[in-house]
């Protein structure tokens, strides 16, 4: 019967023969001879042994079977059934299903000196069986802490301003930072997300006062701008109106009709454009004559 090596991945674990090895015959004698008994045992209490034997894994699951403590060949069991030997066999199982849970608010101090408090959601499932079980004592709580471990590590490289608009490209560089840490456990991290960036009071007041000065600045320069291309307009339309009488006079019943809407208690009445320049010209030819 072959040996395996160690805590190794099932599907890299390689026959080595026991002369090799160097291990005792009596432990494979012993074996054979536990496992010989067991299977009387089982066909001997037949059909009662079959609710001992037989057990049954869901689909989402696998069942990790050791004989005399040692892997069996041939990896996770499931899904369905599967027969163990009874006193001989033992067998663990694990959820493949996608697991998610949250890491705890950290206070981070970032590149530029600040502290804030970050949290986060972290995605993963198992995706070796055997690995996790043998590789690892207890892959779900090591997966959180590492977690936690690897969010203070990569905002503590980061400024504010990262850490508030680069979300994103955190994410990615935890997942692969977690996926990269959890392989040797069986473990694939498949998504992380920043939930909730929580600043100081009064850091929080000093951007404020920042943005609001910006906008206030920004708003300036836009009345200024709209006022510069204001006024070139008016200067456009003084000279078209200055070349066309006609023009000049529509605009001045335009501005009297616009007055007389206000409904105000004042009497306009109109002077037409015409009669001042008859007083303008008779002027003018008194002083040239």
């Amino acid at each position: 019967m072959p040996v395996f090596d160690g805590i190794v991945p099932w599907n890299k674990v390689k026959a080595v023969p026991k002369a090799k090895r160097g291990e005792p015959e009596g432990a494979d004698v012993c074996t054979m001879l536990l496992t010989a008994f067991s299977l009387v045992l089982v066909l001997v209490t037949l059909p009662f042994s079959l609710c001992v034997s037989v057990k049954v894994v869901q689909e989402y699951e696998r069942a990790v079977v050791f004989r005399l403590g040692r892997l069996r060949s041939g990896g996770a069991k499931g899904p369905g059934l599967f027969f163990i030997m009874p006193c001989v066999d033992t067998y663990k199982k694990v959820d493949l299903r996608t697991v998610s849970f949250d890491v705890p608010p950290q206070e981070v101090l970032s590149r530029d000196s600040v502290t804030v408090s970050v949290d986060a959601v972290v995605y993963y499932r198992v995706s070796n069986p055997t690995m996790a079980t043998n590789n690892i004592e207890d892959y779900s709580h090591s997966t959180r802490l590492l977690a936690a471990t690897t969010l203070r590590n990569v905002l503590g490289t980061k400024n504010l301003a990262e850490i508030l608009s680069e979300r994103e490209t955190i994410s990615q560089v935890m997942q692969n930072s977690l996926d990269e840490a959890t392989d040797p456990w069986g473990v694939k991290a498949e998504r992380v997300e920043i939930k909730d960036v929580r600043l100081p009071v009064q850091l929080q007041r000093a951007m404020a006062a920042e943005a609001e000065a910006a906008r206030e600045a920004r708003a300036k320069v836009i009345a200024a701008v709209g006022e510069q291309k204001a006024s070139k307009a008016l200067r456009e339309a003084a000279s078209v109106i200055a070349e066309s009488p006609s023009a000049l006079q529509l605009r001045y019943l335009q501005t009297l009709n616009s007055i007389a809407a206000e409904h105000n208690s004042t009497i306009i009445f109109p002077m037409p454009m015409n009669f001042v320049n008859q007083f303008l010209g008779r002027k003018s030819e008194e002083k040239i004559s």
